[in-house]
Formats: structure tokens, sequence, C-alpha cells
């Protein structure tokens, strides 16, 4: 692949504080996927870097649902809630689909409504109110819903800690099933059913990759065995039976956006709704990308950093459903509409979550805080619908854990985001048990919570305890998988790394470092991103762009060190813009040599 000369394994801190190592392959097992699956050899070291062996590189190659999707029975409560759910069926309840706000509740939310259309019984659909209502059930909704003549609700992406809500949507004669993947406790709110591989009694044996799915890959699982009963029923003998895969774009879309590791069914997920969502038969996504100027085929990429943003953004800082509507609506006209809506709410967003983000900067530095394990940082007034993205950039900034706060009064509403190995959902629900938290739950690598603020320090030092002791060594590591030359940066090189997607949270694409290189050319594109050209001493060139870089150590030394000869290290992507197809570097990380 056109390697350098290969320094030593790990050498000193990056401009990021970084220690960059360059993973140890098998070479005798990289020969094997070459010699025997006919790979180029940077295929094969990839793989091999990520733990992918000779029995399982064709699933992880070519992943696919008949390879990885289980018998939907194997959840514990599916069976009973499949039942429950035919039996409104058939007697003509009326059934509303209650969902989270973001991507993932908007896309499972989306699943079941685009379904049922298609079985001729309509579904209702109701999403909190960020604001207003907070995350997950609440009794009010609850109460509107009964009122209304609903008699079961399918609750998604939210729920399995929620007792009060649905302790009092059974004393209302109101069923609820709930679809979630959150962490839940021992104990268990009283429900028809709580599909989720996420319970503590839940027993996965062959299958603990469903571990990792998101709201809206446990909903397709749901509905593959609803349709499964319905067909045994009889159901289909007189209309066509709903052809589940069209479904997948969806189910990508959450997986991606809810930032799940792409392994198991979640990369077989990921890589069969790619090929859907590229026929564009989604008309309110086909009239988002085009408001978001996408005319290339869709990737992950897109899916997490285009699309995504603009759905979440109705359920930050807009109208809680628009997401959803505009995934399930068959109108172009209304699509194009709320796609706008989505447009411009995303831009307020973007406003909004600069301001709170350069406040939370000051308040780290002033006061020292990346000294610790963890980031938790508050402020009067911030927005509840950007404290989750400012978590994340902080994240990626400190490379801590992060929770941030905003506080209306003595009352604080915070997002967490956390780093591999540190499980940031399981310390909240400790967090609420001892007193420390309103309520809290979430996942591994996200959280949400609600604290007073007489419990912030002691949250704050909770966190440091708990969670330092799952930090081992805090100075972050940036994983190489070689050294490339700028000759070696070709089409064809990427068009090989291609047969390893789709890349995301646990399939990283291949990181690359580039020895004895210098900034010839270096100017701002966008907000904050830095776009340059760099040139060995060959007079080779290679255009590159570093996101977000523009008042970071990265864009100070890219700034600073213009000219000189340097290390860069980061990925290789196909760069279209304006009709003129170029490989470019997206640099990650660079050091002095």
């Amino acid at each position: 692949m056109n390697q350098q000369s290969t320094p030593n394994k790990t050498t000193s801190l990056s401009a990021t504080g970084k220690m960059w190592n360059l993973r140890e392959a098998d070479e005798r097992l990289i020969l094997s996927l070459v010699q025997r699956h006919d790979l180029p050899e940077i295929v094969a070291r990839t793989l091999v870097n990520r733990g992918v062996d000779l029995e399982s590189v064709s699933g992880y190659l070519q992943p696919t649902l008949r390879d990885f999707l289980p018998d939907p029975s194997c959840l514990l409560d599916m069976d009973a809630a499949v039942h429950q759910t035919i039996e409104a069926l058939e007697n003509k309840k009326k059934i509303v689909v209650y969902g989270d706000y973001d991507v993932d509740g908007a896309t499972a939310s989306a699943l079941l409504r685009s379904y049922f259309q298609e079985i001729e019984h309509p579904i209702g659909l109701y999403i909190p109110d960020r604001i207003e209502e907070g995350y997950g059930a609440n009794s009010n909704a609850l109460f509107y819903l009964s009122e209304k003549g609903c008699k079961l609700v399918l609750m998604v992406d939210c729920g399995t800690t929620s007792f009060e809500p649905l302790e009092y949507a059974d004393s209302l004669g109101l069923g609820v099933i709930v679809l979630d993947h959150h962490t839940a406790q021992p104990a268990l709110p009283k429900a028809i059913g709580i599909v989720n591989p996420n319970r503590l009694d839940q027993d996965l044996k062959d299958y603990d990759y469903l571990r990792y799915l998101c709201a809206a890959g446990v909903t397709f699982l749901f509905l593959v065995a609803l349709q499964r009963a319905l067909r045994q029923k009889g159901w289909f003998h007189e209309k066509e039976e709903p052809d589940l895969m069209k479904y997948l774009g969806l189910v990508a879309l959450g997986t991606v956006c809810d930032v799940m590791p792409l392994k198991g069914l979640n990369r077989a997920y990921v890589s069969q709704g790619l090929k859907v969502l590229k026929q564009r038969h989604n008309v309110g996504l086909a009239a988002l990308g085009n408001i978001a100027s996408l005319d290339e085929a869709i990737t992950s990429y897109h899916l997490g950093f285009i699309l995504g943003p603009r759905i979440n953004a109705g359920g930050r800082v807009g109208q809680a459903d628009l997401g959803s509507r505009l995934l399930t609506t068959k109108n172009s006209t209304e699509a194009e509409k709320i796609s706008k809506e989505l447009h411009q709410l995303n831009l307020q967003r973007q406003d909004i979550e600069k301001k709170v983000l350069e406040e939370a900067i000051n308040q780290v530095e002033l006061k020292e805080l990346h000294k610790n394990p963890v980031l938790l940082i508050g402020g009067d007034g911030w927005h509840p619908g950007v404290i989750g993205i400012v978590a994340s950039r902080l994240k990626e900034r400190y490379n801590r854990p992060t929770c941030v706060v905003g506080f209306e009064k003595d009352i604080g509403k915070g997002s967490g985001r956390s780093i591999p190995g540190v499980e940031l959902g399981t310390a909240m629900h400790i967090a609420v048990h001892q007193g420390l938290l309103e309520k809290g739950g979430g996942h591994a690598m996200a959280a949400g919570f609600t604290v007073t603020r007489e419990q912030f320090d002691p949250f704050y030092s909770f966190l440091n305890e708990h969670l330092g002791k799952q930090i081992l060594d805090i100075t972050p590591a940036l994983k190489l998988d070689g050294y490339l030359s700028i000759s070696g940066a070709t089409f064809s090189l990427l068009e090989s790394i291609q047969q390893l997607e789709p890349f995301g949270n646990g399939n990283a694409a291949p990181k690359f470092a580039f020895r004895h290189v210098h900034v010839s050319y270096l100017d701002s594109v966008g907000e904050n991103h830095l776009r340059c050209q760099i040139n060995d001493e060959a007079g080779n060139r290679l255009k590159a762009i570093a996101f977000r870089a523009k008042g970071t150590a990265l864009g100070s030394f890219l700034e600073s060190t213009k000219g000189n000869k340097i290390e860069l290290a980061g990925t290789l992507k196909l760069d279209s813009w304006n009709g003129s197809n170029q490989v470019c570097l997206v640099i990650e990380d660079g050091r002095l040599i």
C-alpha cells in the first residue's frame, strides 16, 4: 500500500494530545485472507485489525439479514406484544405510537406507522415536546391518549424506566407495549410487554449482538414477528403482504444516528438499508436530501452528518413530530414543506449550539475541569435541545465522558456522551438510586438525566469516582492502520477501502498517517472548517480538510506549522465538490517529526 518507513508503534503526543498507535497485525492471517478471499492487502490488513478471522470475513464484507436475523421470539415479551397487537387489530381498536423526539424515535415510529398503514389499520402518533414534557412517557400524555379513545400504545425508544406513567396507564385501562433499547433496572414497569434486548433478565445466548440494537432495530424485529403471526392467521389471504425489506432504510438511519456499534445485525441493517436508500423511494428523505444539496449516493456519513441533524432539529428546537411525519409522508408537497422547515430549524439549532458550546468551553478552561476524569458543565438557560450535541463536542475535544446541564431555576436537564469502555447509562441508574438525580437513564454511550442545583456538585463527585475507575489511562490514542505516501492515496485504494463499508461506531474507517509532508495551502471554509493542500518532498499533492478545527489545538497546529515538515493522520474520502472527483484526506491529528 505504498507504505513509508514506519516509526515506532507509539511515540510522542500529538497536536490533540493523542498517542499514535500503529496496530499490530498477524501477517500470516493477512496473507491467508489475501489468498483465500482474493482481497487487496489493505482490506485484509484492516479486517485483521478489527478482529475479523477467516471464518467470519464473508459475513463481515457481505452482511445479510439471513445470517444475523434471529427468531424475534428470543426477546422476552415479544410474543405477548404481538398477541395483544393482533387482538387490537382484530377488534379494530385505536392504536397510537408514542416515540422519543430524536432520530431513533422518529425512525422507529415511522416504521410502525408505515407498516400499519400498509395493512390498512392506520395508527396515531404522539411525540412529547422536549421543553414542555421532557424525555419519555408522561402521565398527562397518556391520559390525553386515553381520553381520545386510544386502547393500545406502542412506545418506542423510551418507557423502560417509566414506572409511574405506565402504572397510571394501566389504571386507565390503556395497554402499553414498550419497544426500547435503553439500559433497564432490575425491576420493570407494568406493561403488556417490555421488549428490550438490554433487560437484565434477558438471556441472548448466541445473539449477544442484539444488545447493540437501537429502538428502530428492535421495532423492525417486532414487525418481523408481527407479520409472521398475521401470516399464520391468514391475514394476507386477500391482501398483499408488505415487503419489510423496504423499511431497512429507516432502520439504517436510526442505527447510524443513534451511534450504535456496526456489529452483527446492525451491520446487516445498515449495509442493506443503504442499498434501499440509494433508490430514494422514501419521499420525505428524498426531499430532505434535495434541500441539503445531497446529490451523491447516500453513505453512513450522509445519514449521520447531513440527514440526521436536520431530522433531529424538529425535536431539538422546533415541533417534535416533524421528523416522524417527514419519514412517513407520501405527499411530495408536504415533504418539501417539512424539509424546508427542518432545514431552517437546523440552522437555528446551530446558532444556539455555537453560543452554548463557547460558554461551556470557557467554563471547562477556567475551572480546569479537563484535569478530571469526567466533565460536568452546567449553565442557566442553556437550551435543552442542544446540550446533547454540546456534550458530544466536548467529549471529542477533551476525550472525557461529558455531561452538560441546562438549568431553569433550580432544576437542570442534562445530557451525557461517553467514550468507549465507559458505561454511562448504568451510572445514571446508580445515581438515581443514591438520590443524586431526580431521574436518569440511557445506554453505554449516551444518557439523559434531571438534577437539582443542590445535587449538582455531589453528582459530579460521584461521576468522577464511579466512572474514573473505568478510565485506566485517560491519555487518548489514535489507532492507525498504516502509513501511506501521498502517491499511494489513489482512487484504486479508495475503491478497496469501500469494501469495508458501512463505517461508523464499531467499524471506523481505516486511519492512515503521512510522514514528511507540509501544508502548502490553508484557508477557512464554512463556519469553522480548515481546508488545505499537503505536499511531500517529491512534489506530490493531496487535498485535505480538518472539520471543526478552527480555534482548536489541531487548527492552531496546522496554521503554525504551515510550510514545515510534519506528520498528519486521518481518513481518506472521495471529494466530489463542483463535480471534480478527488481523493481527500480528512485530517484528525498532526504532530511534529
